[in-house]
C-alpha cells in the first residue's frame, strides 16, 4: 500500500497486510501484550507465560508465532548468550494507528456528505 510522505513529498510503502495478519492470531495477539510491558523475554518466559491460560504450548510453537511477528517487524529478536530475547516494536503499529485513523477520517467525511445528500 502506498501511502504519501508528507515531509518529504516522497512515497513510503507499508506492509500493512503483514501486521494485520500477524495479529490476527490469538496466540500471536497474547505474545504481543507479553511483550508490551517493554521487557524482553526469552522462548522459555514466553513459553511459561502462554501455559499459564491452561494448554502447553511448546517452545516451537512459540518460536513459529515469534518469526511471524518478526517478519511483520512487529518484534525483533536479539541474542543473549545461549538463549534469544525477544522485544516488542510499536513502530509497525503506531503506524497502523494513523493509518486506520486516516481511513476513519475518510469514512467520517464520506458519511457527512452522504447525509447532507440524503437529509437534501
Amino acid at each position: 500500500m502506498l501511502e504519501r510522505d508528507h515531509s518529504g513529498g516522497g512515497e513510503r510503502r507499508h506492509d500493512y497486510a503483514a501486521v494485520f495478519a500477524a495479529l490476527g492470531d490469538e496466540t500471536r495477539l497474547a505474545l504481543v501484550a507479553k511483550l508490551s510491558d517493554g521487557r524482553p523475554a526469552s522462548i522459555a518466559q514466553l513459553t511459561e507465560a502462554q501455559s499459564t491460560g491452561g494448554s502447553k504450548m511448546t517452545r516451537q510453537a512459540i518460536t513459529k508465532h515469534l518469526r511471524v511477528l518478526e517478519r511483520a517487524r512487529i518484534v525483533h529478536g536479539v541474542r543473549a548468550g545461549r538463549e534469544s530475547l525477544f522485544a516488542l516494536d510499536p513502530k509497525p503499529m503506531e503506524e497502523l494507528r494513523e493509518y486506520l485513523s486516516l481511513v476513519s477520517e475518510q469514512w467520517d467525511r464520506s458519511l457527512a456528505r452522504l447525509k447532507l445528500y440524503v437529509e437534501e
